[in-house]
């Protein structure tokens, strides 16, 4: 047993340290090699519980999504929020708090980092995604709105946004309004909504 939690907490180490050096020196120019020196560990350790560099990536993006998530999925069971509204504070709960996870944040919008950005939006897809879908489906259950397709809508939603609004795509303000726009415009039309009706809504998500 305590074999295990050693384990456990070396692997915890390595993550930790990871992810410091990810987001001070960026993820290509980390190295094992730095990840070893820093934690004074012998190479054969750090292969014991991961396979290279890309699965500890791998690990340390797991485990800022799982936050999110667990967060998301607090709201979701919230059922003294109504329930439309849970559905955009589920999404605006999907961001750091600490300052660490919002420097990780800033080297995964870095265009040297992207593979790290690639596989943090595979992760929100995967984990994230069934969690606001389920809320939808609460809202379809009330009558609320409507579509055939809510995994679908909920994974076009996220899809959409988290390109259009990627610190990756320079665009101008104006340009940005346009697509705040158009994304309440689509919101509203993929779910059968009356226009205009999500859009207070949907716009304090941005002034977060």
């Amino acid at each position: 047993m305590r074999i295990v939690k050693e384990a456990d907490i070396r692997k915890s180490e390595i993550l930790d340290t990871a992810e410091r050096l990810f987001v001070s020196q960026g993820y290509e120019n980390t190295s094992t090699t730095d990840i070893l020196n820093a934690i004074g560990i012998a190479r054969g350790t750090l292969y014991y519980h991961f396979k290279s560099k890309e699965d500890i990536l791998s690990a340390v993006i797991d485990r800022q999504i799982a936050i999110m998530a667990e967060k998301a999925k607090s709201v979701a069971q919230n059922k003294e929020i109504p329930t439309l509204q849970r559905i955009f504070l589920a999404v605006s709960a999907i961001k750091v708090d600490s300052k660490l996870g919002e420097e990780l944040t800033n080297q995964i919008h870095n265009p040297k980092n992207a593979l790290m950005h690639q596989m943090t939006q595979e992760a929100l897809l995967l984990n994230v995604n069934p969690i606001i879908s389920g809320i939808l489906k609460e809202a379809i259950s009330e009558g609320l709105c409507s579509t055939d397709y809510p995994d679908e809508v909920i994974e076009t939603i996220m899809v959409y946004a988290s390109y259009a609004f990627d610190d990756l795509v320079d665009i101008s303000e104006s340009e940005r309004q346009k697509k705040i726009d158009a994304l309440i415009y689509n919101i509203e039309r993929l779910l059968s909504i009356k226009k205009g009706s999500m859009r207070e809504m949907i716009l304090s998500l941005f002034d977060q």
